[in-house]
């Protein structure tokens, strides 16, 4: 895990610009850092930048960027299989001279060609120069775990990991694009990976599962190496698809678990993080150090049920109190680092978290993300299940489940319909909620009508593989890997594995929801490894919190510190903000709005120039 920058263009970059880049480079990569400066052979001018966090070889001979043949290469991410690919590299009688991952994949990609990606299991970005034609690659996993930034103007395309990296060496900002601060304020965190547009006008992301190519005369083209698809096995059987989660499971925390520094475990009281602490703990004897935020809300304490998973599977664990001291000025650090508004207050607490790992010397953490979109999680997968099985001997007993087990901890009021879409399969107002209300606070007119991608003809595995690369995995891993960085820490996900994603879709829909239990085949591919008091819980708790917890609305100073002039005031309208902020007791969509106000107030003010 690193920090990378660079630019390929007619301008030659400064020294001292390339110096306060490697500044804001810092915490991706403490150390080591280095940079290297090529001239194509059509004039044109390339720099490579790279900050190191040392996780794999930690030998100061695998610093980037790194050389192999014609190629150089600047690596964020890890090549998780590196083991696997060298052996086969050493076998056709390469010769390796380093430990590290690094050196694996740039020679892999050197002899076998861009192919070679379709065999790599990692989470990665990065930029490899040719300095036999002039083109340089820019290249991203699957998922999307890391981050790559880009920027397009007349003299050249600048990268980076994060935006101020490629701020500082354009030696500008970008102007904030408002329609998609707009779009963030209206429609919610769900609506921010649903097209291409970002915080700041003409700032980019290379597409995950893709390559971008410069080519020698600044031409860019895109191309994908990975399209995911849903291609059920109707003959597959349940006890098949149990057998076939656990075998890809247990590989993907295995690879996972590779390194030479510490790793900890973000732990909750859910299924996810505790059926990859049981296999690490149970199936491969790890150490396992878990870390967890203790909820003082009701609603969403899970402390009772991760204390016993902790007696359980008897692993170290650290609870690590939520804190609302100074909750306006973390939030400022926190929206300057993230160089945009955080998408929801469960990152600022995660934040918090990262915090504690980082205070006891780790630098690797594991976390779920990405199960729920893999094998059901959410309360309309429930819904969207009951509508493909209307009609079948099935339906009966699954409702019956659903309204005894289900119904009673649903609180978004349109899913307590078991009914909503078996009556309009296309409704989806209930992720945009209210959302016609909350863009009569803004001073100008937006409305967007939702839209999804179609993936597949299920309705349901449809609406998980958009969660999966557009509404969900792409918020949490963007905030996942800013919180990680920000105190050098590297996140991994071990439910984000392309062979465990393509076997889960291919195990028939019919299998995944029975008895009011979602994630049924997680479950039972987990049984004996998870703790059964995890296993055997139907209710999703997940991390929330309201806004009011952190701040005292009814506090003067608080109220004038949010109220005070700010160009946000260009955007909203400062009334429509004093009359909510006059009112108590905030249902959630309204609290996750407050929110996205304050959030985008400090934006304003810290990025808005």
């Amino acid at each position: 895990m690193c920090g990378i920058a660079g630019f390929i263009g007619t301008r030659l970059i400064p020294d001292d610009t390339v110096e306060e880049c490697f500044r804001l480079m810092a915490r991706r990569g403490p150390d080591a850092h280095g940079h290297r400066r090529f001239t194509t052979p059509a004039g044109r001018q390339v720099l490579l930048l790279h900050t190191r966090l040392s996780i794999i070889d930690l030998d100061p001979r695998s610093n980037q960027p790194f050389q192999v043949g014609r190629r150089w290469i600047t690596f964020n991410g890890e090549l998780y299989n590196y083991v696997e690919v060298g052996d086969r590299l050493r076998r056709d009688g390469v010769a390796l001279r380093t430990r590290s991952d690094t050196e694996v994949f740039l020679t892999a990609i050197d002899r076998y060609g861009w192919d070679i990606l379709d065999a790599a299991e990692g989470m990665w970005a990065f930029a490899a120069y040719d300095e036999a034609d002039g083109s340089l690659v820019l290249s991203r996993d699957r998922f999307g775990e890391k981050p790559l930034y880009y920027v397009r103007t007349p003299e050249g395309v600048y990268f980076g990991s994060e935006p101020k990296f490629i701020f500082a060496l354009m030696g500008r900002r970008l102007p904030v694009d408002r329609a998609h601060l707009s779009r963030y304020l209206v429609n919610g965190y769900k609506a921010i990976y649903k097209s291409r547009a970002d915080f700041f006008e003409g700032m980019e992301q290379v597409t995950p599962a893709a390559n971008l190519r410069i080519g020698a005369d600044g031409a860019l083209t895109e191309s994908s190496y990975w399209t995911p698809a849903f291609r059920p096995r109707d003959d597959m059987g349940y006890d098949e698809a149990v057998r076939g989660v656990r075998e890809r499971l247990d590989r993907s925390v295995r690879l996972r678990l590779r390194g030479d520094v510490p790793l900890a475990f973000l732990m909750s009281g859910g299924i996810d993080s505790n059926a990859l602490i049981g296999i690490a703990k149970r199936a491969l004897d790890y150490d396992v150090h878990g870390f967890t935020i203790m909820n003082e809300d009701e609603r969403y304490d899970e402390r009772e049920l991760v204390l016993q998973s902790v007696a359980d599977l008897g692993i170290r664990h650290t609870p690590v109190p939520i804190s609302s001291e100074h909750f306006l000025e973390r939030m400022r650090d926190l929206v300057r680092y993230h160089d945009a508004p955080v998408f929801t207050i469960t990152y600022f607490v995660q934040w918090l978290l990262m915090e504690h790992v980082h205070r006891h010397g780790y630098k690797i953490t594991i976390s779920g993300t990405g199960a729920d979109e893999l094998l059901t999680g959410y309360y309309d997968h429930h819904l969207m299940h009951l509508a493909e099985i209307k009609g079948t001997p099935a339906y009966e007993p699954t409702l019956a489940a659903w309204r005894k087990h289900v119904q009673p901890a649903v609180r978004n009021p349109y899913l307590s319909n078991p009914d909503l879409f078996v009556d309009d399969p296309g409704f989806r107002d209930h992720i945009f909620l209210n959302s016609e209300g909350f863009a009569e606070y803004l001073t100008e007119p937006f409305a967007e009508a939702f839209t999804e991608h179609r993936y597949a003809d299920s309705l349901l595995r449809n609406r998980m593989m958009n969660e999966m690369f557009h509404e969900a995995v792409r918020v949490i891993l963007h905030e996942d890997d800013l919180n990680a960085m920000f105190y050098s820490i590297e996140n991994r996900s071990p439910f984000l594995d392309r062979e465990l994603f393509e076997f889960c879709y291919t195990i028939p829909t019919r299998h995944l929801i029975r008895d009011g239990f979602n994630k049924v085949v997680l479950r039972d591919s987990v049984r004996g490894a998870a703790p059964d008091c995890i296993l055997d819980q139907r209710k999703k708790v997940g991390f929330n919190a309201p806004v009011e917890s952190f701040l005292d609305l009814a506090d003067a100073q608080v109220r004038r510190s949010l109220l005070a002039d700010s160009p946000v005031f260009d955007i909203l309208r400062r009334d429509k903000i004093a009359a909510l902020l006059d009112r108590s007791g905030l249902p959630n969509s309204e609290s996750k709005f407050l929110f996205y106000f304050v959030n985008a107030k400090i934006f304003m003010e810290e990025l808005g120039g």
